[in-house]
Parts: C-alpha cells; structure tokens; sequence
C-alpha cells in the first residue's frame, strides 16, 4: 500500500505542476500541444522500444491480456444494453459511449501507473497493442460505415496502427526481444534518454488539460456520460478483479495490476474519434474528464483493499 501511495504521490505531483504551470500560462497557450506532440512522437516510441527490447514477450500475453479484453468487452456490453433499454442512442453514439466504459487511457496514463504504482512498465504493453492493433480499427470502421459525415478509405483505417510511432516503437522493440539481438550502447543510450523524458511530458501536458475542464455541464449526453464513466470507473475493475482471480486465478500481484489496468480512465483517443465523425463529441468529453478524476481514487481504494 505504502508503495502505491508513494506512486500516486509522485504522479500527482507532476500533474499538477503542470495544473499550475497551465493557469499561470507558463509556456503560452501551445504548450500543452507541444508537451503531447513530442512525449507521443518522439518520447513515447523510444520509452517502448528499451522497455519492450528487455521484456519477455511471452510473460506480456495469455491470462493478463485476456482479462482486460474479457473485462472490457463486458463492461462495454453493458452499456449497450443499458442504451437499448432506456436511451435507444444512435450508432455512432451508441459506440463512442460503449467505447468510453472499456477503452483505457494505457498511454498517458497507464505507462506513469506502470511505472511508478506497478514497478512493470511492461504491464500496460499488452493493453496498448491490443486496443491500437484491434480495438481502434474496428471502431473507427464501425464509425464510418454509420455515419455519412467524413468518409475514410478502409486502407486509411486499417493504416492506422502502422502508422501510430508508439506501435512502431514497440514493435521494434518486439524485433529485438524475439530475434535476441543486441542494440550497440550509441543508439540505446540516446534512446534511453528520450525515452526518460517521456512520462514526465505526459503527465505535465495531462495536468494542463484539466485546467478549464467541467464535466456534464448541460443536458447533452449527460446521463449516458454518467453511466458510461461509472461502468468504467467501478464495473471495469470488478469485472477485472473477480475474472482475474476467479477465472482465471492468477496470483495475488497478478489480479492487483489487472485491477490497477482495468481502473485506468477513459482514453482520450475516444474524444478524438468523435471528434472526427462529428458525434457524440459531448459524451466523449465527459466520460474522459469524469473517469480521469475517479480513477485515483479507484486505484488507491483497490489497493487499499487487495494489498
């Protein structure tokens, strides 16, 4: 317990540094971009690249990623049939807020998690592919057949993970760990570097963002935001807790980091989908800022009981 305190200490520390840095106007108003633009095309990939090039890709998959694709589908589930019931959203919405209750927020949040709660920044790699490489396409095809706003090729959607520098950073990464090869110290080094900086400017430009952030300000998607953050923030990591140990028992350490992952936030990739199609833009928002602001308390409550 006393080390996922500490962890939290120092995550929350950085975010609000950067909280404040954004209300003092600390770096113009084109920082908070710039912090994001670099930590996810420059910091991010070579973060990925050392940590997957020294992982064990076999201990990454099986039962752990199972879990969080079990606990995602179900919470996502959920909420569809909670749509049906009440609300009868239309597709594309009906999407983004299914989306919104199981598509974690594994980069900008989950790799600080990773490193500093869990002790593993392996831990958060599975999560990463599997919603890059899988999740994504499928919804962003989902997306474009549903509505007639803003059409993208297949090719384009499908181009998509290829085309993200953190997938191409830890394939890379995957390269080196499977073919045993060894990177000469002149390219790791460098990379290591970078790779430190990356957290920090993630966490610096997450805590800028929440500065001028109020959730469910009007009646626009205020009840599907409600239930969509609620299913993520609390169903999520009980689905997660009781598939982990009950399902498929994993060990003490090992329902504890599936519960850890399963309680991230929403990801705020869901807000630029609906962003692009011009739907559900409202929902998206707030499922993000409601789910970011619960998920430390989730997180530490969890620990509190499970450690």
């Amino acid at each position: 317990m006393q080390g996922v305190l500490t962890g939290f200490s120092i995550i929350g520390v950085v975010i609000a540094a950067g909280y404040v840095a954004a209300r003092l106007h600390i770096g113009g108003p084109g920082a908070r971009e710039a912090l994001n633009r670099v930590g996810f095309f420059v910091a991010s990939p070579a973060l990925l690249f050392t940590v997957v090039a020294d992982a064990d890709l076999g201990s990454l998959l099986g039962a752990p990623l199972l879990v969080q694709l079990v606990a995602a589908l179900l919470t996502a589930a959920v909420f569809v049939v909670v749509n049906l019931a009440w609300w009868r959203l239309r597709v594309p919405e009906a999407t983004i807020g299914a989306l919104g209750s199981g598509y974690v927020n594994a980069g900008n949040i989950g790799l600080p998690v990773a490193v500093y709660v869990l002790g593993d920044p392996t831990a958060v790699v599975p999560v990463i592919g599997l919603q890059l490489l899988v999740v994504s396409p499928l919804v962003l095809l989902l997306l474009d057949s549903a509505t007639s706003e803003r059409r993208v090729s297949v090719g384009f959607v499908l181009s998509q993970p290829v085309r993200n520098p953190i997938i191409l950073g830890a394939l890379a990464g995957a390269a080196v760990s499977l073919t045993g090869a060894t990177v000469p110290d002149v390219v790791l080094a460098p990379l290591e570097i970078l790779g430190g900086a990356a957290i920090p400017m993630i966490l610096l430009a997450f805590g800028m963002s929440l500065h001028g952030s109020t959730p469910l300000r009007g009646d626009e998607g205020r009840a599907p935001a409600v239930v969509a953050s609620a299913l993520k923030s609390v169903l999520m990591p009980a689905v997660a807790y009781l598939v982990a140990r009950f399902g498929f028992g994993l060990d003490a350490e090992g329902v504890v980091t599936a519960v850890m992952l399963a309680a991230l936030p929403t990801a705020q990739n869901i807000y630029n989908y609906a962003a692009r199609f011009r739907r559900g833009e409202v929902l998206a928002r707030d499922t993000v800022l409601v789910t970011t602001l619960a998920s430390p308390v989730v997180m530490i409550v969890a620990a509190a009981v499970l450690t």
